[in-house]
């Protein structure tokens, strides 16, 4: 059970949803989509900025919810929910309405699965991974809405074709040290020479309790 798990996060590592995003960027500029390219851009590019943002302010200043857990939003959870749905949307677009809701629904449930991984895998608490997959889905949810608006469309499923070769070697990609630059950046700016951890909590928390 616990290789099922460590399967579903490689599969929302940076290095698999990265080229994905990317892939449906480029689905989009193929499809002269210039109003969606760039609404999913800045979708996806806000939901980015602020998983960094948060998970900057707990290693550099210590800023987060030590009641929950809570040290920064996971990039799992939000990347995963932002392009699975959405992929699984712009591939089934040309087949009717319910079929490409149901490609949603089926990125939704990836999603999910992938954002629950983190916490058994100890990478993340549950505050993290709900608060993760929640500004994702409010990404791939707003996208989808705009999308739903556009009718002219000249491709169907490239999507397909860009997005299944980076998940089928999801299982040998290396992992990208986006967390190794998150701490560097985060100690640059805040001129600590250690970064903020859980364990300063728990260490808190015994030393009150003795």
């Amino acid at each position: 059970m616990m290789y099922f798990w460590h399967l579903l996060s490689l599969i929302g590592s940076l290095a698999v949803t990265g080229p994905v995003g990317a892939a449906i960027a480029i689905y989009l500029i193929a499809g002269k989509q210039w109003r969606l390219t760039l609404a999913w851009g800045l979708l996806f590019g806000v939901g980015m900025a602020v998983v960094v943002v948060t998970k900057m302010l707990f290693v550099g200043w210590g800023i987060g919810i030590e009641s929950v857990e809570f040290a920064g939003i996971s990039g799992h959870a939000m990347r995963a929910a932002a392009v699975y749905p959405v992929a699984g949307y712009l591939v089934l677009r040309s087949s009717g309405p319910y079929a490409r809701y149901v490609g949603a629904g089926v990125g939704v449930l990836l999603a999910v699965l992938i954002s629950i991984s983190r916490v058994p895998t100890l990478a993340h608490s549950v505050s993290e991974v709900v608060s993760g997959a929640i500004l994702g889905l409010a990404v791939a949810g707003v996208f989808i809405y705009f999308a739903s608006r556009e009718h002219r469309w000249a491709l169907s499923r490239m999507l397909a074709v860009l997005c299944l070769p980076i998940v089928l070697v999801a299982p040998n990609v290396e992992p990208i040290p986006a967390e190794d630059w998150i701490t560097q950046a985060a100690l640059k700016l805040s001129g600590r020479d250690h970064p903020y951890s859980r364990a300063m909590w728990h260490h808190h928390n015994a030393s009150t309790a003795n």
